[in-house]
């Protein structure tokens, strides 16, 4: 299933460059159509912008020189390229094929993209200038360039990760916590078409509708009205453990979608001028909000929130691509810091506010609200690093076990709230219909608990395997290392 979904999504994407080639032309079947080299030198040449050496012909020895082209090529922008053999393309394995296309689409498409969020979130990005080393003891080492281009790809994968979790948190409780289950819902691709063009998708909607009708609808509206390729389908998406590799090569077009709006100096000023304006007035009327109902019940204080919240969800829309534009500080404007530290406090507030209101529930209901949120945050954390398996294992267990006592819990919240009594003594209601709502959702939809625990185990036990090898390899290797040569042969040996 993922060597299947990762071909059909690398053909598109590869078709989606070659659209640019003269002449322009598309691929059926990878596998093949990569086998004479000429596609390879091809996609290389749109994408680095450079002529490349190759033979005209298509004859086997004409073929492997223009694949060994390739290569050589991809060597020289200090790509490694392990176990990629020019005997391996030129009979198709789909295993190398797929993994010499994954590293193209990486370094070229999403690496490069990412390098302009890196110093945003203060990730190691050789474009930033603190990364860059000038003494002539780093520019003679060719393995110490290699180690830190190691730690960007790391790098480049999470500033990707934390920009679709920023555009998603523009929305409320969207949490995308990786490029696998968090996409199922359709919600976070929806929610990132309606930041970056505001109006185009109603997310109140989408969260009553099933997945794969979000994934079909979110990948509709971005090829038609973003001219983003179609390169997942819902059923691609739509299931346990969806490609990782194929959804951050989707996602990073809505990247590079944000990064080519066109935006003139006039425009811009004029439209933080009106942002700027919004949000003081914003700040006021919560301000004013907070005093009118400070004496009043549960009941009318959540009630003015859900109208603020209303009104405030409508009058951003205009400003949405201004405040998901994660330039960093250097490249913005003084305006644009300003909006963004002014946008930042409010959220602050809003949030602060929301946390009051909701350890103000009537009892049980505050009980259940505070473990849903005990919940979510755990699901919400990032996963150990599986670079150091014994710390992952150690974790992960810790996790397993949190995650089994809170869901201790699961039976006898879910009856209290679906048997409670949403009215006092004089019959008046105690909870908003739609805050009870919220809960139920957050309980059925939003919290995965069996696929989350079945999800850790399987870590676990990953980590386990791991560590169980890495012991083996290490008695084996009892030895002396000798020199330091030997040592570093015997790290990439491993």
């Amino acid at each position: 299933q993922r060597e299947f979904t990762q071909k059909k999504t690398f053909t598109s994407w590869i078709n989606s460059i070659l659209a640019k080639h003269i002449p322009p032309y598309v691929i059926s079947d990878l596998y093949t159509d990569i086998q004479q080299g000429h596609l390879l030198l091809d996609l290389l040449e749109v994408l680095s912008g450079q002529h490349l050496p190759r033979e005209k012909g298509f004859n086997i020895f004409q073929c492997r020189s223009n694949i060994e082209n390739a290569l050589t090529f991809l060597k020289s922008r200090s790509l490694k390229l392990i176990n990629i053999h020019v005997a391996d393309i030129i009979e198709g394995k789909p295993s190398i094929v797929l993994g010499l296309i994954w590293t193209i689409i990486f370094h070229f498409h999403i690496e490069e993209l990412a390098r302009t969020l890196a110093c945003t979130y203060n990730q190691p990005s050789l474009g930033c200038s603190s990364a860059v080393d000038s003494s002539p003891k780093a520019s003679r080492s060719a393995k110490k360039s290699a180690k830190i281009k190691e730690r960007w790809k790391m790098s480049a994968t999470k500033a990707l990760l934390l920009w679709a979790k920023e555009q998603c948190s523009l929305h409320g409780s969207i949490n995308v916590t990786d490029f696998k289950s968090s996409w199922r819902s359709g919600l976070p691709f929806l929610a990132i078409i309606q930041t970056l063009r505001p109006g185009l998708v109603d997310l109140e909607k989408a969260k009553a509708r099933s997945n794969k009708e979000n994934l079909k609808e979110a990948f509709r509206i971005a090829e038609l009205e973003l001219n983003i390729p179609r390169l997942l389908e819902p059923e691609d998406v739509d299931i346990m453990n969806p490609d990782e590799k194929s959804i951050m090569t989707y996602v990073a077009q809505f990247l590079q979608y944000s990064r080519n709006s066109p935006e003139s100096e006039e425009d811009m000023r004029e439209i933080v001028r009106e942002a700027m304006s919004w949000l003081a007035a914003q700040e006021k009327k919560l301000a004013k909000l907070l005093i009118d109902t400070e004496n009043e019940t549960y009941y009318q204080k959540y009630k003015e929130m859900m109208s603020f919240m209303e009104a405030f969800n409508q009058g951003k829309k205009p400003f949405l691509p201004l405040l998901s534009s994660r330039r960093s500080e250097a490249e913005r404007s003084e305006g644009q810091q300003q909006i963004i530290e002014e946008w930042d406090k409010l959220i602050s507030q809003i949030n602060e506010w929301k946390v009051k209101l909701d350890q103000m529930l009537p009892s049980p209901l505050d009980s259940i609200e505070a473990w849903l949120q005990e919940v979510e945050h755990l699901e919400a954390e990032d996963l150990p690093d599986l670079q150091d398996p014994f710390k992952a294992m150690f974790v992960f267990r810790e996790i397993i076990v949190i995650f089994k006592s809170l869901m201790d819990c699961f039976d006898s919240h879910l009856d209290t709230l679906q048997s409670f009594k949403n009215e006092d003594e004089k019959n008046t209601p105690l909870v908003l219909p739609e805050k009870l709502e919220e809960m139920k959702r957050r309980l059925f939809s939003n919290i995965r608990f069996t696929n989350f625990n079945t999800f850790l185990e399987y870590h676990y036990g990953l980590c386990s395997a791991i560590a169980n090898e890495l012991m083996l390899k290490l008695n084996i290797w009892d030895m002396k290392y000798g020199t330091k040569e030997s040592v570093e042969s015997l790290l990439e040996s491993w």
